[in-house]
């Protein structure tokens, strides 16, 4: 796997992003926040999980791999880049719905210091009693969760009913979908949302 950088190797904070399961590491949505975030002095690192390396040679899309083999991407890549960092710098890991996801289920490993999720998948869409918070509860590093108000994973009345753990920040992005787009009578910009998320970002790794 290989991870593309944006930022300078010697910031504080470095932030490994995965996407999520349909668009890979090169979509405008993951440029846009690595390159945003990078010119913020954060130094981000992308990668693509193997199921879309492979998709991506093959040209043809490919369900996501298990949860065991997804797990054990972040874990390699975690171990490849805390080993690239000096002792002081810090590493925050997270991604777009399901990379996030899979971070949030990878925070023990050494090295990891911030979780950072945009569009948490809380359950399916339509399938609201399938949740997927269990494991939330056992996250030790400060975490973010970036959210649509209408995110269809896991809207704004719905996640206030989840009880999450005090650690856990959830900023709320207006009208958003699970990519933050809002609808034209909103008044406000799919960029301006993402500029919100990325601003809280910002604010959350500088311990605001």
């Amino acid at each position: 796997m290989d991870l593309i950088w944006d930022g300078s190797p010697q910031a504080t904070w470095t932030l490994i992003l995965a996407h999520g399961a349909g668009a890979p590491l090169h979509s405008e949505y993951m440029q846009y926040f690595a390159q945003r975030l990078a010119n913020q002095g954060i130094q981000v690192g992308r990668f693509n999980f193997p199921y879309m390396v492979k998709a991506i040679a093959t040209q043809r899309r490919r369900p996501p791999d298990r949860a065991p083999e997804l797990l054990a991407a972040w874990q390699e890549i975690i171990e490849r880049v805390r080993a690239r960092l000096a002792s002081d710098q810090r590493l925050a890991i997270g991604g777009k719905s399901m990379g996030g996801r899979i971070a949030s289920m990878s925070t023990h490993h050494d090295g990891v210091d911030a979780l950072v999720c945009l569009g948490y998948p809380f359950h399916p869409p339509a399938k609201k009693d399938k949740l997927r918070i269990e494991h939330l509860a056992d996250i030790k590093v400060p975490t973010i969760i970036l959210q649509g108000e209408r995110d269809n994973f896991g809207t704004r009345e719905e996640v206030r009913g989840y009880r999450l753990p005090r650690k856990i920040k959830v900023r709320w992005l207006n009208d958003g979908d699970h990519s933050f787009k809002p609808r034209q009578r909103s008044g406000v910009t799919q960029t301006e949302n993402w500029d919100t998320a990325i601003g809280s970002i910002i604010e959350f790794l500088s311990g605001g």
